[in-house]
């Protein structure tokens, strides 16, 4: 099994909201360039969307924020493909500083072909790729936001 290469990237003053850390939408920003990098790491770079029309497209995302992110710290986002289909990918991914998993985020994407402006099915090289990265989900995959039920 082959992994995708952690992506890197340092917290923008611009990201810090009034409480002095990375406001929980930019957590997601950064998530998404680590999408951004899955793409490129399977083979849809910006050549491929122009020569076929196809992308990738999120259709759902959970973040879980463990701890706080503060200014000018640098990250990395370490990717796991955990489940593929014939136009989908499952990904997950850990948010990383200094050895500490600061964020989570799973992710189900789906391949588009933006031209027709509906799914499409992979490429046989690229669904074939992706299956040879498949590794078994972490255990906050699959999870729901909740809480327990009380009585009173």
């Amino acid at each position: 099994m082959t992994a995708l290469p952690p992506h890197r990237e340092t917290v923008r003053d611009e990201w810090i909201d009034y409480n002095g850390h990375v406001m929980d939408g930019y957590y997601s920003v950064i998530f998404g360039h680590a999408i951004d990098a899955v793409m490129t790491g399977i083979g849809i770079d910006a050549d491929y969307r122009k020569r076929t029309g196809c992308t990738l497209y999120t259709l759902e995302s959970h973040v879980r924020f463990l701890r706080e992110v503060k200014p000018g710290t640098t990250i990395e986002v370490h990717p796991r493909v955990v489940d593929v289909d014939a136009k989908r990918l499952r990904l997950c991914f850990e948010m990383v500083v200094d050895d500490t998993v600061v964020a989570t985020q799973e992710s189900m994407t789906i391949h588009i072909d933006q031209r027709a402006g509906r799914s499409s099915p992979w490429p046989d090289e690229i669904r074939s790729f992706c299956e040879d990265l498949v590794e078994p989900p972490p255990d906050y995959a699959g999870r729901a936001v909740g809480m327990a039920v009380r009585s009173g």
